[in-house]
């Protein structure tokens, strides 16, 4: 209280004497004033309650960050390290523990990206998926996995060496692997040349890729420009295929920084939406993912080692020295030593550097003493960014080590880092902080075959031996520093050992890290990709023999090298320009896209526009209906029962009927294509024959005449059950009051994935397919256009239940044994499977058939049945926990793969003709011809009677009974059986008998009615009566 009580003294005193000379009144009001005011002072400290311990503490708190402020200011830093160095002259045998507690300081140890915990939740994903089945042996059936490689373009770059390095390592050892480009390109050669399948993609007319991406077990996408095929990969049915995403580029990391900045929050969450969507984003620096936090969705991970350092040495483009001397300001023949760090700030990063200084001054005193008039020695900073104010920092410590003026230049490492490393003479690594790889702006030193001299630390230890491609000094004695330059310099030049060492150190430099990188992947796919049951198990990284990962191959690139780095980073920066430009457009609309290119589908505005469309159509329909109910006007019962009966039909109708659908109701034939999602509508038609169904009614195509699954099947809004049943649902759903939808003598199925392998229908097909079915050329058969023995899942021509056990992690036939027998209510424990015989023909899948009407509801209600019976074994687990006996790993379809089989088993056991129909020629072969069946079917078990007896029984039980048990039969459909027939009679008997009842009671009252007797009866007067009343009346009007 005393310095504040002093304070106010003499801050009186100071103005009493500068008002001295006023007036006598000026001053006693003034004097009045500062009465006054000390008496209010007086009261706040003496007659109030005031915490002064409180007060003190604010005071000292203020002054300790006042002062801790001040000594890590770059002046006041260097000032304070000035004198430490000054007084000990033999500070290069301090040690650096002592030096973290000078000042306070650290030396980035804390600064650290670990993606372990990825790594660690892929491993206890693995162990939780495998639990179930880790008792048993796995049994896989030899089909590679299949990897999809992305580019957006094909031009000559850094990472399409490294990727085909990466691909001929993963193709060794087991994976199969097919590149995708946006735009073709002069490395298509190389691919072409490698032996892996190129294919350059194009947008279809509603701007979606036309690829099958569940044909692949994973997606590895390189760079920011291929963001484009994120637009399919962002929606069903591709959302859950394993993507690797690798970005290079450090372009958008500045720009989202940027958009922080400047409030555009929505443009960065747009971005996260992309990053989250991949598994993994890879990067190969350790500061990639640290510039990148605001996109971080716990998903990064880095494997260090890219040939870019290399490429860009060699590419970059020839820089006039002259002129980058001259804005320099150095001259031609000065020796520049180039100081380099870690990329990382951190408090300790100045004193890294004054040491590093500090340990140079030997060398300036030999340049300054020696006769060579013309050399110079100049020494360049290259740290932080424009940014920051690291250049007073620097600048301080140059005066307070007596450097002369201009001998000691800060340039950041955002200007120009390249040509300034390319101009050096000897680059020196000053960052004692243990780097997790191989320091990056080291590495490009080296690849500019400079001379380099770096601490020995472990991880730089393990690339450079000291004096063979590099010199290494220890961090604890930085005296040893001023002697390897000694060595390294000599006259004002570099020594013979010193170029020798730079020459081998960018040989070294132009291969680093490749078994890395190599490897990085090997284990990151090992990790991240979950391979089904007919898929073979990979190799070890360790069967790669070692050339194929000791270099890059550059030899493949020798004969179409070009400089296109420049025109790269313009690319870059174009697309992203066009990106924040369709997002300001589409800002300024009042919607948020998500982080696709402009030549792509915006799922978002899709979204909000479709579901504004649906509510308007939906509410547009019940103003219809209120206005048919209230406004109608009465007619008689057959308008009535005529207007109900139109209403009914129309009821679950969400489109009106175009022509399409006009065309189909004179046909024989309607095919039917299900499909999940909008990453699906490039594979479906549009023409009359087919006609789009689909499961989930927020994924339907806009203005198309396709049935909503779900509004004829409510089962289907259940996802446990829209993902279980796959395509099933797609069949329950039609037959379910099919009178009311299809009304066409036959009926189709086509998978959308038969259609992307190719496998669909041509026109030609079509026609002779409907001549075929008009003439009844084969009766009462299956037709059907994918073939087993060609399908991917099957390349080693596996017969029918080795072919399911495939597909099923080797429980197909176990599982089709149990459903059957508790379907048709066996208790046996022998094996009941029914046999399909391999008679050197094929057998259907992929849901590519079409079948009589008639037949088809035969097919639908044993499939029905065998689909209950088959939900019972595996509904418990699955929806518990995920895991599925017929998979290897969580899989949300569990059985719909034995499903795909199962159209084959009955249609070969019901004695129905399969006739397989070539898809591109329409030329017809039957197969599996009923006189060879003859012995092998098991006919009683799937004729009609049987199964319609099957079926009332289980209608009566559903009907009658009402179980409560969790029974999935009753909800696939129909509950149909005679006993419907009775109720319906009696209750429209009981309702003609209530009627009558009606009747009679109204007429019984009728006739029990009270009636009122008659008063009397009203005589009418003969005429002269009259006269005489007229007379009298009017006499007696006149005497009033």
């Amino acid at each position: 209280m005393g310095s504040l009580e002093n304070g106010i003294f003499l801050k009186s005193q100071r103005d009493h004497h500068l008002l001295r000379s006023s007036a006598a009144a000026t001053g006693r009001s003034f004097n009045q004033r500062q009465q006054a005011a000390r008496s209010r002072f007086a009261r706040l400290i003496f007659f109030k309650k005031f915490d002064y311990l409180l007060w003190i503490c604010t005071v000292a708190v203020f002054l300790f960050f006042l002062v801790l402020f001040q000594m890590f200011l770059p002046g006041s830093i260097v000032e304070k390290s000035g004198d430490f160095l000054k007084v000990n002259e033999d500070v290069g045998s301090v040690d650096l523990a002592f030096l973290k507690e000078f000042g306070g300081l650290d030396f980035g140890e804390d600064i650290k990206f670990e993606p372990s915990k990825l790594l660690a939740k892929f491993q206890n994903d693995a162990v939780l998926d495998n639990g179930p089945i880790a008792s048993r042996s796995v049994l896989r059936f030899g089909r590679k996995p299949k990897l999809a490689m992305v580019f957006a373009n094909l031009l000559v770059d850094p990472y399409q060496i490294q990727m085909v390095t990466i691909a001929a390592a993963l193709r060794k050892i087991g994976y199969e692997i097919e590149v995708f480009s946006l735009e073709d390109g002069p490395v298509h050669a190389v691919w072409r040349d490698s032996g892996v399948p190129l294919s350059v993609v194009q947008s279809s007319e509603n701007m979606k890729i036309a690829v099958d991406w569940l044909n692949y077990d994973g997606i590895l996408v390189n760079s920011l420009e291929s963001v484009g095929i994120f637009s399919c990969l962002l929606q069903e049915p591709f959302k859950n295929v394993p993507l690797v995403w690798t970005i290079h580029e450090q372009t958008l990391a500045a720009r989202l920084r940027h958009y922080i900045l400047s409030g555009q929050n929505e443009l960065v969450e747009s971005w996260r939406k992309v990053f989250s969507r991949a598994t993994v984003v890879v990067f190969h620096s350790y500061v990639l993912p640290m510039i990148y936090s605001p996109c971080d969705a716990g998903n990064y991970f880095v494997i260090p080692g890219s040939p870019a350092e290399a490429w860009n040495a060699d590419n970059i483009m020839d820089v006039d020295k002259s002129n980058l001397d001259a804005k320099m300001d150095n001259g031609p023949n000065d020796f520049i030593i180039v100081i380099v760090g870690s990329q990382l700030l951190y408090k300790g990063l100045w004193l890294e550097h004054a040491l590093v200084l500090q340990a140079l001054l030997p060398v300036l005193k030999d340049f300054q003493s020696g006769g060579n008039t013309d050399t110079h020695l100049k020494v360049i900073v290259l740290a932080g960014d424009s940014n920051s104010n690291y250049s007073v920092a620097v600048e301080t410590i140059a005066v307070n080590l007596s450097y002369p003026v201009g001998i000691v230049k800060h340039i950041a490492l955002d200007e120009n880092a390249d040509n300034i490393l390319s101009r050096a003479d000897l680059v020196i690594y000053t960052s004692f902080r243990e780097e997790p790889s191989f320091p990056n702006i080291l590495l490009r030193a080296m690849c500019f075959e400079k001379p380099v001299i770096a601490p020995d630390i472990a991880v730089i230890r393990k690339y450079v031996d000291d004096r063979v491609n590099g010199y290494l000094f220890s961090k604890v004695n930085i005296r040893l520093l001023s002697q390897i330059v000694m060595q390294v310099v000599s006259n004002g030049k570099l020594s013979l050992l010193a170029r020798n060492a730079a020459a081998i150190g960018r040989r070294t430099a132009k291969n680093l890290m490749v078994s890395e990188s190599v490897e990085g992947y090997a284990s990151l796919l090992e990790n991240v990709l979950k391979f089904p049951s007919e898929v073979a198990n990979v190799q070890s990284i360790i069967q790669v023999p070692a050339n194929m990962k000791a270099e890059w191959l550059w030899h493949l690139f020798e004969s179409i090298r070009d400089s296109s780095l420049q025109n790269r980073t313009r690319r870059i920066t174009k697309f992203l320009d066009k990106f924040e430009k369709q997002w300001n457009h589409t800002e300024s609309e009042g919607s948020v896209p998500t982080a696709v290119t402009s030549e792509n589908f915006v799922y978002s505005i899709w979204e909000e526009e479709k579901a504004i469309q649906i509510a308007y159509t939906r509410k547009r329909r019940e103003d219809e209906e209120l206005k048919d109910r209230t406004d109608q006007p009465r007619g008689n019962w057959e308008e009535v029962y005529r207007n109900a009966r139109r209403a009914d039909r129309t009821k679950n109708e969400l489109h009106e009927r175009d022509e399409g659908e006009l065309e189909r109701t004179g046909q024989p034939l309607s095919i039917y294509e299900p499909y999940l999602g909008e990453g699906t509508w490039p594979f479906l038609h549009h023409t009359s024959l087919y006609r789009g169904l689909g499961l989930s009614t927020r994924g339907r195509r806009p203005g198309a005449d396709d049935v909503d699954a779900p509004s004829r099947l409510p089962l289907l809004n259940n996802p446990y059950y829209r993902n279980v049943l796959g395509e099933y649902g797609a069949f329950f759903a039609i037959a379910n009051r099919i009178d009311r939808i299809h009304k066409n003598a036959w009926i189709g199925f086509q998978s959308w994935r038969a259609t992307a392998r190719k496998e669909s229908l041509s026109r030609t097909a079509e026609i002779s397919l409907l001549e075929d079915i008009q003439t009844r050329r084969h009766g009462d058969a299956l037709y059907f256009w994918a073939r087993m023995d060609t399908d991917p899942r099957n390349p080693l021509k596996h017969d029918f239940w080795t072919f399911c056990d495939a597909i099923n992690a080797g429980n197909c036939k176990f599982a089709f044994s149990e459903a059957l027998k508790k379907m048709y209510g066996l208790k046996s424990n022998l094996n009941f499977l029914p046999p399909m015989p391999m008679d050197g023909d094929t057998w259907s899948v992929r849901h590519s058939w079409i079948l009589p009407t008639r037949s088809f509801l035969e097919f639908v209600m044993f499939s029905r049945m065998f689909v209950d019976a088959l939900d019972s074994q595996c509904y418990e687990e699955h929806h518990k926990s995920g895991n599925c006996y017929l998979s290897l790993t969580k899989d949300k379809h569990c059985y719909s793969r034995v499903l795909e089989l199962l159209v084959n088993v009955w249609a070969y056991h019901s004695a129905r003709r399969m006739v397989y129909v070539t898809p591109e020629t329409g030329l017809m072969h039957e197969q599996h011809r009923l006189k060879i069946r003859r012995g092998q079917m098991w006919v009683k078990w799937f004729q009609f009677s049987t199964l319609k007896n099957m079926d009332e029984d289980l209608a009566e039980e559903a009907d009658s009974d009402h179980p409560k048990r969790r029974w999935l039969w009753p909800l696939t459909g129909e509950v149909f059986w005679q006993g419907v027939y009775e109720k319906e009679k009696n209750l429209r008997n009981r309702e003609k008998e209530k009627r009558r009842q009606q009747s009679k009671d109204k007429i019984s009252r009728i006739r029990k009615r009270a009636r009122q007797k008659t008063i009397g009866k009203y005589v009418k007067p003969p005429p002269e009566e009259m006269e005489k009343s007229n007379s009298t009346e009017m006499t007696f009007k006149l005497l009033r």
